[in-house]
């Protein structure tokens, strides 16, 4: 699959790059991104919830009455899971929820993602840019130019490139992100993706092992 690439003005170069069909034209496994997404979302969860035992809660452990003879169920201490008021039962505890995946279920998985994506005709790629200062309205006229604007934008880059990114941080549904960092569940939540020359390299750098 060929695509062309523009410029920054949205603008043809006259150049075409050859998507990898290895990355880009594979059979999409469902399965494979559903585990994928499952377990990033699973690795943002904070797991941090937590609520007090019997034995943490503060108060008298004096026998409420008598074990016999008064004619009602049994009762120990204020702090019965029985009582208005008492502690709780099996209530949540701190604890990680991430759990481990394969690696070559996780290149399947971007794999597949990416070739969704090329599918639906939702990349677009770019020559290699950077901004002068980091500037909002930058960012936002390069959308214009690339005809993306108002879409969830997954913007992918090769290397660390501060200004883009700031540029971006206060647009809604603009994301920035390395392509070493690729993750199914930015790939499926974007609108279209917006690759450059070198971070397609990148790319195949990584996932064409």
């Amino acid at each position: 699959m060929e695509v062309s690439v523009l410029n920054i003005k949205g603008q043809e170069t006259g150049r075409k790059v050859t998507l990898n069909e290895a990355i880009f034209g594979i059979e999409p496994n469902d399965h494979v991104l559903y585990l994928d997404v499952k377990q990033y979302l699973a690795a943002q969860r904070q797991g941090t919830a937590k609520s007090k035992e019997r034995s943490e809660l503060s108060g008298s452990t004096r026998k409420l009455g008598r074990q016999k003879g008064g004619g009602g169920a049994r009762r120990g201490d204020i702090n019965s899971p029985v009582l208005v008021g008492g502690a709780r039962v099996f209530g949540p505890k701190p604890r990680n929820y991430d759990f481990k995946l394969n690696k070559k279920v996780k290149v399947l998985a971007r794999k597949s993602a990416l070739s969704y994506k090329a599918q639906e005709n939702a990349i677009v790629v770019v020559e290699d840019f950077n901004f002068e200062a980091p500037k909002t309205k930058e960012f936002v006229n390069l959308a214009k130019n690339l005809k993306v604007e108002g879409k969830k934008t997954l913007v992918l880059l090769s290397e660390v490139n501060k200004n883009v990114y700031l540029s971006a941080r206060n647009i809604q549904r603009a994301d920035v992100m390395l392509a070493t960092a690729l993750n199914s569940y930015k790939v499926l939540n974007a609108d279209v993706l917006v690759l450059t020359e070198s971070s397609l390299k990148a790319i195949d750098g990584v996932l064409n092992k």
